[in-house]
């Protein structure tokens, strides 16, 4: 039974029982490269799905893809191209990022552009029912008198709308400080659209609900984002498609992730910590990054070192070296009682700790414990039990996204030192034997000798 924190209720709830479940995770605004921010993000919401799926578990996931906005025309504006140029190469290169990071999961990228009459029809539906109202040569505003629960789900009101934290639309003609914009009329040398609302282009909230309830009507399953866009951007959505349909709730269960630190402080680029998902990989792999972030359980903070991404690589070494050393037993036999038993557990295990709002740590840690169960007894085992050890934490890793499966090919220079290495050792010449180790360590390999003869392993 799978449990979810719903930050709506603040409490564990049970995942809906649907033949397909419709999860919504809000993407990116296409104006610059992903940082590593949005990368803690969407890799949680990839292994939520992944693990859903390796339940047999159908789940459709949209993804939206804010290609026009302030930010956009901002910085198409310094760069002196169009705004469309600009949004649709930060998009494509938000694709490249997500592939390089092995996400896989999305079912459909839904581009607000593509979305128009859909906005346009949800916007006239909430004039018609009195929520929205017209500022004119501005353009179309959600009034929060008319929804009551506004602050629902970050338990703020209505008179919070304006704190330093809010993304708002600023007007002095609104009705109401927080009240967001549905509808911009156009202005000089931005885009538009000539519609029944007039000419112009749509708010930041309102791509969303019309995406969702396109796809999804006008209640779905999951919403997930970062905790950053809980106020004032999912409260927005639930105002805007709550009063629209007259159904409550819009979403069963909201899902947020924690923010992600750079050395105790917020990403910035003016305090120089900004890093991008591609810098990120110019220096490290990908699978370092997946296993901080599962590392982490996706509700809490992570707070971004060189230390945690050096820590990441001594565990995947560890995981590496161990996989090398099944792969190289070579014994027949058949698989113990024992060993069985600790299959059990550790599937058990790490079933218990994803179906607990998909508690990525400890499910690792389930993984690990049968590593560091089987580590000291490695050498009795036999060809068959190796592999299925292997065979599980492969499969486990994979839910995670972290594929370690293939091990480095040993060059065959590498291996003849380490055969002449084996013969000074046998002969006990191991001043001999000890150069030879040098070598090979200094031309990144290192030797484990094993009771079954030597183990070469990439450093």
């Amino acid at each position: 039974m799978i449990k979810i924190f719903n930050t709506l209720t603040e409490k564990k709830e049970i995942l809906p029982k649907r033949k397909l479940l419709r999860l919504f995770v809000c993407g990116p605004t296409v104006y610059d490269y992903s940082h590593i921010g949005h990368a803690r993000t969407y890799i949680a919401f990839d292994n939520i799905v992944r693990y859903l799926k390796s339940k047999k578990i159908k789940i459709f996931y949209l993804q939206n893809i804010t290609d026009i906005d302030d930010k956009i025309l901002d910085r198409a504006k310094k760069q002196d191209i169009s705004w469309k140029k600009l949004a649709k190469s930060f998009e494509k290169e938000y694709y490249r990022d997500m592939k390089s990071l092995g996400i896989k999961s999305i079912n459909k990228y839904a581009r607000a552009t593509d979305f128009i009459p859909e906005i346009i029809k949800q916007v006239k539906t909430l004039i018609k029912k009195g929520h929205a109202y017209e500022i004119p040569k501005d353009g179309w505003y959600f009034d929060l008198k008319t929804f009551s629960q506004y602050g629902k789900l970050s338990h703020r009101t209505v008179a919070q709308a304006t704190d330093g934290v809010s993304r708002i639309d600023s007007s002095s003609n609104k009705r109401n400080a927080g009240d967001f914009c549905l509808w911009k009329f156009s202005k000089p040398g931005e885009p538009s659209w000539k519609t029944e609302l007039g000419t112009g282009r749509p708010g930041w909230h309102i791509e969303d609900t019309a995406i969702s309830e396109k796809f999804f009507g006008p209640q779905y399953d999951l919403h997930g984002g970062a905790v950053d866009l809980k106020f004032p951007h999912h409260e927005a959505e639930i105002a805007q498609q709550e009063s629209a349909s007259g159904k409550k709730p819009f979403v069963k269960i909201w899902m947020h992730t924690g923010f992600l630190l750079i050395n105790g402080e917020k990403m910035s680029k003016s305090l120089g910590n900004f890093l991008t998902i591609r810098d990120f990989l110019k220096n490290h792999p990908m699978g370092e990054l997946r296993y901080v972030i599962a590392s982490h359980h996706y509700r809490s903070p992570i707070d971004y070192t060189e230390k945690l991404i050096e820590q990441a690589s001594a565990s995947l070494k560890k995981i590496k070296n161990f996989l090398a050393r099944l792969q190289s037993i070579k014994t027949n036999g058949k698989i113990s009682k024992n060993l069985t038993q600790t299959f059990k557990k550790t599937e058990d295990d790490f079933q218990k700790a994803m179906e607990d709002d998909f508690n990525t740590p400890d499910a690792l840690g389930s993984l690990f414990q049968m590593i560091n169960g089987v580590e000291p007894q490695i050498w009795n085992l036999n060809k068959s039990e190796s592999k299925a050890i292997g065979t599980l934490l492969s499969e486990k890793l994979r839910i995670l996204g972290i594929n370690l499966e293939k091990t480095a090919k040993i060059p065959a220079k590498i291996l003849s030192l380490a055969k002449k290495r084996e013969l000074f050792r046998a002969n006990k010449q191991f001043i001999q034997s000890d150069a030879l180790r040098k070598e090979i360590e200094a031309l990144g390999f290192i030797i484990e000798d094993m009771p079954k003869g030597p183990l070469v392993l990439k450093k």
